[in-house]
């Protein structure tokens, strides 16, 4: 059953929060889970499809604008609307709606083993008339371009027409609230149809963006055994098309209906649109419905042998698991024109932006699973370095790459610069990223095709930003770590650490790359303007660099004057206040030790070799107290370093608030999208957490412990070009090479193991 999400209610709030739930995607489609026919008036909905990365470009209001505030930002579109289908009982024309007559029976499943979502109801006629109908939907992950809705309709208890009328809706906008800052507060209609097309049994809609000139368009067609298309509309006005399907219905005879929906959009299918989505129709049009869900299904299938994470003992955290991966696939970016979103393509929570969300807490979870998947996130960031380049010399740099806070096409989209463009650490996760990436691959030439240059750019923006103190040290001034309820300070603890990872790779990378093929990288050092005395700049930073500590207590402080401020009253602060975001300003917020998610505790996740054991565990202890989890990414980096400190029954606590979150709707706002990255962070808190896992240069560590509630879990790990198998129980953990190749070492409780095909390995805890 934990393949299986079902669901029964017919709620208001259940229903908008199941639109999230069930979202289907492929990394370029993202279909909202909202019922064919429409709730009818009484419920509320956010009806939407999207596609990643296509945006327009909107005005930024400002009261009073400095220099530098963005003038504009990207906002992700909801697109044509195709999933609509009615359906008419009998002469009367009897409308199918959940919302009237009498549902007699109604589930609904996500297969997250065979990528479909199907919705089956028995529902009753205000006339009595009985019918069971079925709508099967995919998008498709082979078919990159397709949506499909399966439908079939048995009539129970009656033999008269059945009228079906499905519709191709351009008239679309996007969902916005007022009264929520992760929303959009306005600018909700920004797509505007500019051809319909009704011909030859297919509707075509073809919509431009007001101000990127980006068009996206979609043609609809349907396939049936017995039915007949009676009419087929164009309706301008309404700026939609409309078919008209009719059969005799039989007592007990199944009716059925494919609608196929081909996606295009000027980003990836060039000018011509029209002529495009009909050479993909052509395409389709030799494979049959059976064969897309059984190569769905064959896709899946190869993606649980890499990626499965199994629990044995909780039922509902395996449920979880597999639901938070099966998004991350469905979301993640296959082109450099995309990463993932905050809520991914399952709604319009920060207007489709991309943050550091990606490199911190979804990228390693692609990275063991699906490196090509991985690879592809960190080409989308090396597309927008320019963007990067050129924010730096705008924001005062004469030189470096600084990546903006939240982006969909390369620029800075966020207005409120404390706790936006002044987290600079964005250039260093990234940075981290490709370090990551190399230590787990070993891939040399995309280091040499894109890493060292981004490298490069990004520590030359530390040497930039930074300075040196009287003391020798050196430091970085006026900036926000990843706490947003902390802005604006010198040497952010997070900051400075990850700024030096970022120096001290980026010369080590060079120096590799030298070694490996000088007269290749010889042409890269050239573009580059790469000098010794350069390199050797980001050495002298990185081993000056300032990273507070404080004796009294032995722990590393958020900043410079983060101990300084009065804790936050948390005994008297309502449970309806928090998040603390919604009900107190920003500069409350900023005067006091208070903060909404993990920042050096994260760093020292990350970067653990920076500090000694009894700091680490201080800093825990002494973050744990000041922290709201207001955020969602926050909970699981505390649950990893819980494990990390040996309390793993704390471990487990803050592993349960982040494994359900929106499958229980724990936060409160699964209807706007759901929490990508705490889905990532997820699958961190096992993997990095529970088993131990670090990827650094000598090699693969792990540490594995199992919780009491547990009998066994197991995950999967791609590293070097093999794949890994780990299996942790009560007694030790098991170990072992899934496919033959070349052996594998691996650091496991800090001994040295030699990992081959024919062995396994088995270490006791």
């Amino acid at each position: 059953m934990s393949w299986k999400i079902k669901r029964h209610s017919m709620k208001e709030t259940d229903l908008t929060n199941e639109e999230s739930l069930f979202f289907l995607g492929n990394g370029y489609i993202g279909v909202r889970g909202n019922f064919e026919e429409t709730y009818g008036e009484a419920i509320g909905t956010i009806r939407g499809t999207y596609l990643n990365a296509f945006h327009d470009v909107i005005d930024i209001p400002y009261g009073e604008k400095l220099f530098a505030f963005p003038d504009n930002q990207q906002k992700m579109l909801n697109v044509m609307d195709s999933q609509t289908i009615h359906v008419y009982l009998g002469e009367e024309k009897e409308h199918f709606s959940m919302t009237e007559g009498e549902v007699l029976d109604y589930t609904r499943t996500l297969h997250m083993d065979e990528g479909r979502m199907v919705r089956e109801i028995h529902w009753k006629s205000p006339l009595g008339r009985e019918i069971k109908v079925q709508f099967e939907r995919l998008v498709s992950f082979v078919h990159r371009e397709l949506f499909l809705i399966n439908m079939t309709l048995t009539p129970m208890n009656f033999s008269e027409s059945i009228t079906v009328v499905s519709v191709l809706n351009g008239d679309v906008e996007n969902y916005v609230n007022p009264d929520d800052p992760r929303v959009a507060a306005g600018e909700a209609k920004r797509l505007h149809v500019e051809t319909l097309d009704a011909t030859d049994e297919c509707g075509f809609v073809r919509s431009r963006a007001e101000n990127s000139g980006l068009e996206a368009a979609s043609l609809t067609y349907h396939n049936t055994q017995e039915g007949k298309l009676i009419d087929l509309q164009q309706e301008d006005v309404l700026k939609r098309i409309v078919f008209t399907y009719q059969w005799q219905g039989e007592e007990g005879k199944v009716i059925d209906l494919s609608k196929r929906n081909i996606y295009v959009d000027t980003l990836r299918h060039k000018e011509d649109l029209f002529q495009n989505a009909y050479r993909l129709k052509d395409q389709l049009d030799t494979v049959e419905d059976e064969q897309l869900f059984a190569s769905q299904h064959k896709y899946l299938t190869r993606f649980w042998q890499h990626a499965d994470v199994e629990v044995e003992g909780d039922e509902a955290l395996q449920e979880a698991l597999r639901f938070n991966l099966y998004h991350l696939l469905q979301s993640v970016g296959r082109d450099k024109h995309s990463n993932i979103s905050a809520k991914g393509l399952s709604g319009e929570g920060y207007e489709g932006h991309y943050f550091w969300d990606t490199e911190i807490y979804m990228f390693p979870v692609f990275l063991m699973t699906a490196p090509e998947l991985a690879k592809q996130l960190l080409i989308y960031r090396y597309s927008i370095l320019e963007h990067a380049k050129a924010r730096a010399i705008e924001m005062g740099h004469g030189q470096g790459a600084l990546f903006p806070w939240r982006t969909i096409s390369g620029s800075e989209c966020s207005s409120y610069f404390p706790a936006g463009t002044a987290q600079y650490h964005i250039s260093a996760d990234i940075a981290y990223s490709y370090i990551q990436y190399y230590h787990a691959t070993g891939d040399l030439q995309f280091m040499n095709d894109y890493g060292a240059e981004l490298l490069i750019e990004t520590a030359r923006l530390w040497i930039d930003i930074g300075h040196f103190r009287e003391d020798g040290k050196f430091a970085i001034d006026d900036v926000t770590g990843p706490d947003e309820y902390t802005a604006i300070v010198n040497n952010n603890y997070y900051t400075n650490a990850m700024a030096k990872h970022n120096l001290n790779w980026a010369n080590e990378m060079i120096q590799i790359l030298r070694q490996e093929d000088s007269a290749r990288f010889q042409q890269v050092e050239d573009r580059l303007n790469l000098r010794e005395e350069e390199l050797e700049s980001f050495c002298i930073a990185a081993e000056a660099m300032f990273l507070p500590y404080d004796q009294e207590r032995g722990i590393n402080p958020q900043d410079d004057t983060f101990l300084n401020k009065a804790v936050w009253n948390f005994e008297q602060t309502p449970k309806e206040h928090y998040p603390l975001l919604l009900n107190y300003h920003p500069l409350t917020l900023y005067r006091y030790q208070v903060c909404k998610q993990a920042d050096t505790v994260l760093a020292h996740f990350l970067l653990e070799d920076e500090a000694d054991e009894a700091t680490i565990r201080n800093s825990f202890d002494y973050y744990e107290r000041v922290t709201t989890h207001d955020s969602s990414l926050s909970s699981c980096v505390f649950s990893m370093m819980a494990a990390r400190v040996g309390e793993l029954d704390k471990a487990y606590h803050y592993f349960q608030e982040t494994a359900r979150l929106d499958l229980d709707n724990t936060h409160g706002n699964t209807k706007d999208g759901l929490h990508l990255a705490n889905m990532g962070g997820t699958w961190m808190a096992m993997v990095f957490g529970f088993a131990g896992l670090r990827i650094k240069a000598d090699g693969l560590h792990l540490s594995p412990q199992l919780p009491e509630q547990w009998e066994r879990f197991s995950f999967h790990l791609h590293y070097k070009g093999q794949l890994i198998e780990a299996t942790v129980t009560k007694d030790d953990c098991l170990i072992r090479l899934v496919e033959e190749g070349e052996p594998v070492s691996l650091v496991v409780n800090e001994e040295v193991y030699h990992l081959t095909y024919d062995q396994e390995l088995r270490v006791p805890h």
